[in-house]
């Protein structure tokens, strides 16, 4: 099966749950198991999260854009925000680093990432914005997906 969609929404904390829903009922299509379901909206939740508060600094005023495509068992997620984008990227990969402290962030968010995923890379250009890029195989039922 291939599908696509696409999803613009306004970068408030309100919408983290309906980018995850969302994601997820067009996942649903393809029977995943019950954990990459829970993979799936734990990375959503992680990227949508951080273009709301690192990328345009939780000032409501963005979009965030959200691209899934469905090709057989693949899904691929693109994540994108024209936030401010992120100075040094491989210290914001790693476990832990946060430059929001004071918002009791975990620094986890990339780390969760390219544990939940197979494949993440990470575009991003200072005052320009970032869009995080991920794929990964579902084991789907492939009597849906014909």
């Amino acid at each position: 099966m291939k599908n696509e969609m696409t999803l613009d929404f306004l970068a408030i904390s309100e919408n983290e749950s309906f980018a995850r829903v969302t994601v997820a009922a067009f996942v649903a299509q393809i029977d995943p198991t019950l954990e990459e379901l829970t993979e799936i909206k734990t990375v959503v939740s992680e990227a949508v999260t951080n273009a709301i508060i690192h990328g345009y600094e939780n000032n409501g005023k963005g979009m965030v854009q959200i691209r899934a495509a469905l090709d057989g068992g693949v899904l691929n997620l693109s994540i994108h925000d024209d936030g401010i984008g992120i100075q040094d990227l491989e210290r914001a990969k790693q476990p832990l680093y946060t430059t929001k402290p004071e918002l009791e962030r975990s620094g986890m968010g990339f780390t969760i990432m390219e544990n939940f995923m197979d494949h993440v890379t990470v575009e991003t250009e200072v005052g320009k914005g970032t869009t995080v890029f991920m794929t990964k195989e579902i084991t789907y039922n492939r009597a849906v997906c014909k």
